[in-house]
């Protein structure tokens, strides 16, 4: 039998123990430890791996499918980007839920970054602009301006719902009523 010892952050001793156990939805089960030797208190999230992944880079050398470097590309596309906070760690759970469906051993790079442009493209078209020109790496600005204009024709089709908010606000702005002064209001 296998016991899983957890090292303390603050004092780095070897053994934990479980004070709390919920289940944390996506991030898996949630664990309230306490430290043995120092009593600090710290949390940690279990996901089950059904089996390994790898991911075949463009340069033909295989690496293990991490979820976490998914949701860092997707925090530094999306970096300063008026998005809500589970949205990223949701379409990060939903490539991995995929890729897991799909039921191979390996997949190739390029699949996987199609995948993550396609979630971007319906949650932020700058952070999808971001990530592409990242990913398909564009050589010139002419490739550039093809990406940016298939963009806007997707967007300005009628028939796409289109799920994002608009940039710019569409109602003219409230004309905003002059206040009196407190100390010089009317006396009844």
């Amino acid at each position: 039998m296998w016991l899983w010892k957890m090292d303390c952050p603050y004092c780095n001793y070897i053994d934990s123990k479980v004070v709390d156990s919920r289940d944390a939805g996506i991030e898996g089960v949630r664990r309230r430890r306490q430290c043995v030797s120092c009593g600090s208190r710290f949390t940690t999230y279990e996901r089950i791996q059904t089996t390994t992944m790898s991911v075949i880079k463009r340069d033909g050398r295989r690496e293990e499918f991490n979820r976490e470097k998914v949701l860092r590309s997707l925090r530094l596309a999306c970096a300063k980007r008026p998005l809500t906070a589970g949205s990223l760690e949701k379409i990060a759970y939903e490539i991995e839920l995929y890729v897991q469906d799909l039921g191979r051993t390996e997949l190739g790079s390029y699949f996987l970054g199609e995948l993550i442009m396609n979630h971007l493209q319906d949650l932020d078209r700058v952070a999808y602009i971001r990530y592409a020109s990242v990913y398909r790496d564009f050589q010139d600005l002419d490739s550039f301006r093809k990406e940016v204009d298939t963009l806007i024709e997707k967007a300005s089709n009628p028939s796409i719902p289109n799920p994002q908010l608009s940039l710019l606000p569409l109602d003219p702005p409230l004309t905003s009523k002059k206040r009196r002064h407190p100390t010089k209001a009317r006396k009844l």
